[in-house]
């Protein structure tokens, strides 16, 4: 586990800390283009591809020390985990509402953490257990509402989108290796699947330029910074930086669409914003106990 007082540690918060910035306007950029779902994830995905196959052609020509696109077979698995991700996070934002979606992503960072205890054997601490348990309380607040509202199957789909991110988080844990192009170049299979569906429904996006600088942009400097940051910070705490989006998105969305949260929602949501708070808190404070603990030892001289 990283130590909370190295300069590698404070490397990996700020470099997720700013992939978690960029992403919270991925939401409201796909809610502004005003199109249908499968030409959005085709042209989102298909910028992403584009830009990130040239920028690693670019740097490979410049220098020999560029990560690999795909590192092995455990780079393909981190792959296909975020092209999973990427199809069940597209179908949950056109089948319930932003605020519900962006909540439930929240659970990310609990799944990380789990998944981390089992099989990385990163045993968390009872308070971080004891805000897990919180937290799931917030979750089915909003799952229950969104059954009475028609959007059960998109919550579902916010929730497997949150589970299959956090299994990519822990995988490239657990690997340390480079998984920056890795998260990027597995937009391949959303964009074929967008191409095949797209050619059925037929092509229709009112505002193409917001997708152009969502996938050209926002997803390749969001999901670079934030799929390295495993190699620098634990699971849980990268999977917390993703929590930006769940707290500004709905703003964002509110700003520009005037779309008021249902009561379940802000239940539920307040319950994991105010269970997030408290665990960060927590978790700051005990890391300054520990390196005041550590300062005051003296070696004899």
């Amino acid at each position: 586990m990283s130590d909370p007082a190295s300069p590698t540690h404070a490397r990996g918060l700020a470099l997720t800390a700013f992939g978690g910035m960029v992403l919270t306007v991925d939401i409201p950029l796909i809610r502004l283009a005003d199109g249908d779902p499968w030409p959005i994830l085709l042209m989102r995905s298909g910028m992403t591809l584009l830009v990130t196959l040239s920028v690693w052609f670019i740097w490979r020509s410049l220098s020999r020390k560029v990560p690999p696109l795909i590192p092995g077979r455990t780079g393909l698995a981190v792959a296909l985990l975020y092209a999973l991700s990427a199809l069940c996070f597209i179908t949950a934002v056109y089948n319930t509402a932003t605020a519900d979606l962006v909540f439930i992503l929240a659970f990310n960072s609990m799944f990380a953490a789990l998944l981390s205890w089992i099989f990385l054997k990163e045993r968390p601490r009872p308070a971080t257990l004891i805000a897990m348990a919180v937290m799931l309380i917030g979750v089915l607040i909003i799952v229950g509402g969104g059954i009475g509202a028609g959007n059960l199957f998109g919550n579902m789909m916010a929730l497997a989108s949150a589970f299959v991110l956090a299994s990519a988080i822990t995988i490239t844990r657990g690997s340390g290796r480079d998984m920056g192009f890795a998260a990027l170049v597995a937009v391949a299979l959303p964009c074929l699947v967008a191409a095949v569906m797209t050619a059925r429904t037929g092509f229709r996006i009112e505002a193409p330029w917001w997708i152009v600088l969502n996938g050209a942009v926002v997803i390749p400097i969001a999901f670079f910074c934030l799929a390295n940051g495993p190699k620098y910070i634990s699971g849980p705490e990268v999977a917390m930086f993703y929590l930006l989006e769940t707290v500004l998105a709905p703003i964002w969305v509110w700003m520009i669409f005037s779309e008021v949260p249902s009561r379940a929602t802000l239940i539920g949501g307040t319950v994991l914003i105010l269970t997030l708070v408290a665990h960060s808190l927590w978790q700051l404070r005990a890391g300054r106990r520990r390196r005041q603990a550590h300062g005051a030892i003296r070696h004899p001289v």
